[in-house]
């Protein structure tokens, strides 16, 4: 892509923040972004600090993200694309400042803290017509597009059963009474909504599951637990799916998994073969053809096909992950950004998270919710 870079703003991810530094990094990784604005914080002090650090000009660094939407509107150099990098509850009525001002949007998951935001959001999206990403970045890994190439192309056959697992520990001791910032927010309701770990990671596994095999859940049977002392909000769940074409699914979400750091697992069984990816060793992902020997295909390696080599970067043996797949998705949104500043139209079918699988994740948590309250009962998605 031959084109001026791309005008970035970002609400959140100032200093002491996480996912926002990984978003910079992502958007930096191809060039194709310029990051100009900000409202990096909710503290007006930490806010100026954090703009400073990042080369923000001081005209372009705002107090909050309503003054930033509309200012950032009315410049002939407005940006063309915001990045929303706060707690969960902010992300339904900054996304709507921004399109409201004509700006396309990049959101982190989940799309909002509940369904009715979420609704309303696809709403807003539909009504504008601006582009809007949610940032399921495990969509973007090479051999996560290598299992979706393989089982479009019937080389698992009907799928039968869909296994997933999302298993952490970071919150298997009460660290959010210490104040630790990205815990206190994601177990308080205020903030995160009604999913606590299968807000947080397990619509990460839903989608995944989705994106990979091309079915949708229809139904969903939840038994959610809170095991640390004084939650009100989910840290394990055990969740069973049904999906349209009649496979089965199991789903374990856990952040209080003694030994795991960040075991997101995906295993797809079909009547003539499986797959198995796991996110801490991306770059490979393995094949077993009923009836014949396993196979171990790699990223950039002879078998990977044209969807895993499209996103991949170097050759192989050379680890990519996490940063990258968030950079793959940056770069397929600069690629439809760039493509509508010519009035141009994307002819293939884009493979960008939308709203409408950031719905699909809200009612995922939403009915995982009424399930677990009604006793574990099946609920439906529709």
């Amino acid at each position: 892509m031959t084109a001026a870079r791309i005008r970035l703003g970002m609400v959140g991810g100032g200093q002491g923040a996480f996912i926002g530094e990984v978003h910079r990094i992502a958007a930096r990784l191809d060039n194709h972004y310029e990051l100009v604005a900000g409202a990096l914080s909710s503290d007006a002090s930490r806010a100026a600090a954090s703009a400073e650090e990042l080369g923000i000009a001081v005209n372009r660094s705002y107090a909050n993200y309503a003054e930033m939407a509309k200012k950032e509107a009315a410049k002939k150099d407005g940006i063309e694309v915001v990045s929303i990098v706060t707690p969960n509850h902010l992300h339904f009525p900054i996304a709507k400042a921004f399109l409201e001002a004509g700006i396309h949007v990049i959101c982190d998951k989940p799309l909002t803290s509940s369904i009715e935001d979420a609704e309303a959001l696809v709403s807003l999206v539909e009504e504008s017509q601006l582009l809007f990403a949610v940032t399921y970045n495990y969509s973007g890994y090479p051999m996560v597009r290598q299992a979706r190439e393989m089982i479009k192309n019937g080389d698992l056959g009907a799928i039968r059963i869909v296994q997933l697992e999302y298993a952490q520990d970071w919150l298997a001791t009460n660290i959010e009474a210490g104040g630790q910032k990205q815990a206190a927010w994601r177990v308080d309701p205020n903030q995160a909504g009604s999913g606590g770990s299968i807000g947080d990671i397990g619509t990460h596994a839903y989608h995944l599951a989705e994106f990979v095999t091309g079915l949708e859940a229809k139904s969903i049977l939840a038994d959610l637990d809170s095991f640390g002392e004084g939650r009100s909000l989910d840290d394990n769940a055990h969740i069973l799916l049904h999906y349209s074409n009649g496979a089965k699914g199991m789903l374990w979400a856990s952040q209080i998994a003694s030994g795991k750091e960040n075991g997101l697992r995906v295993r797809i069984f079909g009547e003539k073969g499986s797959l198995e990816w796991a996110q801490e060793n991306p770059n490979y992902l393995h094949y077993s053809p009923l009836g014949a020997a396993a196979q171990i295909l790699s990223r950039g390696g002879a078998a990977a096909g044209d969807g895993a080599n499209a996103l991949t970067r170097i050759p192989a043996g050379h680890p990519e992950g996490y940063l990258e797949g968030f950079a793959n998705l940056y770069k397929e949104i600069a690629a439809e950004i760039i493509a509508r500043r010519r009035n141009e139209t994307i002819t293939s079918t884009s493979l960008i998270p939308s709203v409408h699988d950031g719905l699909r994740g809200m009612r995922f948590v939403d009915k995982a919710v009424s399930s677990n309250r009604a006793g574990s009962v099946w609920q439906s998605l529709d």
